[in-house]
């Protein structure tokens, strides 16, 4: 059995590489072994400050992470840099962190002023670019981020508990008298371990009350709607428009224009005839960027698709399109065409294109996901309905945390086909958990042509949005027109 460490040793290279914290040390020398840690999960949190600090820090510092949450002291003081790199408006990456590093000395850092290596600098003190290395080469990207921020944090508030725990046992051996006073101290070390683990997000009645009071206020005297308007005149009439933390569910059978509408919708939004634009972001898992561009472009242009197609296009036409791209380019609408994301990546994606708004004073006004079953599941093995469970309950809680409306299209299964009936709630494939999870369900019911020619004009069709699901308003249904050859949903009006 090896010899028990020197803990004069220990402490002598308590900042090094493969150094303990002293009271890490401690925390585990009761016990005869290691307090709680994972290098790993340092490491590749560590790796995420550096490929993206404002995104990563973010996160960092709304669970309550801190340098001395990490166990080994050289991502403590790594990580210390960065957040003052940070502060300092410095750019992070391994070559400015390495700088940064390189201009300070170890005398530089709290408790260390009389340390025999006081003079020498950080980044030789650490390991140099061998450390940085390591570290960075243990990702390629930050998806992860906010397991490993989990994986650390818990880790470090075990180490916590432990050392508490362990001075409770040392205090009960020697205290004498006072026994209340000791009592409460204790209560008072746990307690303040149990805020720091649980995030701050209670909002009290009186501010929601409040927030509540001035919303009406404003819906009264016409200086605002309760939601962001969609465009369609009878469908914000019943629903508002749509609301920050909600998920909308538009579902239909394949080939029934639920792309289209939904692109409409986004299109409206980001570019409306009227009103402040709102920022857009759409993940399109079936269609790629550019045809979803075209898409939005020949409708805004009022440009036959089919003749963009057989290159028929009259000069008109060009002047319209040409004129159209420039006002669209303009447009605060982004898209994500990666065929293959998990819900957490889809998640970090989102997460990470509202800091960057943040950042610019802005914020999403609407994600749109085309479409939820083609969103990958986390489990191989895990049954696909399941899969889609969790992905629905991912998507929601998307919505609530970014507190942005999330529009998620879904395919319908054929049971409404095969009983020659209108789509309902039951309908949504795969998972009843969706219809659960959902705000507002919107079911587009199968084109039809309306029995009275007079009722649409030609070449145009009555579609019926059937609103199945309404948490906070009427259930019912509106009438929209859609024209095949823009691909465009509109106001349904009867013509004259």
């Amino acid at each position: 059995m090896p010899a028990p460490e020197d803990t004069d040793a220990v402490q002598a290279r308590s900042y090094s590489g493969k150094g303990r914290r002293k009271d890490a040390v401690s925390a585990g020398s009761m016990l005869g072994r290691a307090a709680p840690h994972n290098i790993d999960a340092e490491e590749a949190l560590l790796a995420c400050c550096i490929i993206d600090a404002a995104e990563t820090l973010s996160l960092c510092q709304e669970k309550g992470l801190r340098p001395e949450s990490f166990y080994r002291p050289a991502h403590e003081i790594i990580f210390h840099i960065i957040e003052q790199m940070r502060r300092q408006n410095v750019g992070v990456d391994q070559i400015t962190l390495a700088n940064a590093l390189a201009g300070r000395t170890v005398g530089t850092l709290p408790g260390r002023e009389r340390d025999p290596d006081s003079g020498q600098n950080l980044f030789e003190y650490l390991g140099g670019h061998a450390l940085l290395n390591q570290i960075t080469s243990r990702i390629e990207s930050t998806v992860n981020a906010s397991f490993w921020l989990d994986i650390v944090f818990e880790k470090w508030v075990l180490r916590r508990l432990i050392k508490t725990a362990t001075s409770v046992v040392e205090g009960c051996y020697t205290n004498e008298g006072q026994l209340d006073t000791f009592i409460d101290t204790v209560e008072q070390e746990i307690f303040k371990i149990g805020q720091d683990r649980v995030s701050d997000a209670a909002i009290p009645m009186s501010k929601s009350v409040e927030d509540a009071t001035t919303l009406i206020n404003k819906i009264m005297s016409g200086q605002a709607s309760a939601g962001t308007p969609t465009g369609y005149k009878d469908l914000d009439r019943m629903t508002f428009g749509v609301h920050k933390g909600d998920m909308i569910v538009l579902a239909a059978r394949p080939s029934m224009g639920k792309t289209s509408l939904a692109m409409n919708i986004a299109e409206q939004m980001a570019i409306p005839r009227s009103g402040d634009p709102s920022n857009v972001l759409v993940f399109s898992l079936e269609m790629g960027a550019d045809q979803l561009a075209m898409r939005m472009l020949c409708r805004r242009a009022r440009v036959n698709m089919r003749r963009v197609r057989d290159g028929t296009l009259g000069k008109e036409d060009m002047r319209n399109i040409t004129t159209t791209a420039v006002e669209m380019k303009r447009a605060p609408l982004w898209i994500d065409d990666a065929s293959h994301v998990t819900i957490l990546e889809l998640r970090a994606k989102a997460r990470r294109m509202q800091s960057r708004l943040s950042r610019e004073k802005g914020r999403l006004g609407l994600i749109v996901i085309d479409y939820l079953q083609l969103i990958s599941g986390m489990g191989g093995n895990t049954p696909r309905e399941q899969q889609i469970s969790e992905i629905s309950r991912g998507l929601k809680g998307l919505a609530k945390e970014l507190e942005v409306p999330v529009l998620v299209l879904s395919q319908l299964n054929r049971e409404a086909e095969k009983e020659n009936r209108p789509p309902r709630l039951s309908d949504l494939r795969e998972s009843g958990s969706i219809e659960q999870d959902a705000d507002v369900v919107l079911l587009l019911a199968k084109d039809r042509e309306s029995s009275d020619k007079s009722s649409v004009p030609a070449g145009t069709r009555k579609v019926e949005l059937i609103i199945a699901k309404q948490r906070n308003g009427p259930v019912g249904s509106v009438d929209l027109t859609f024209i095949p050859e823009y691909t465009s949903f509109e106001n349904y009006t009867e013509s004259v």
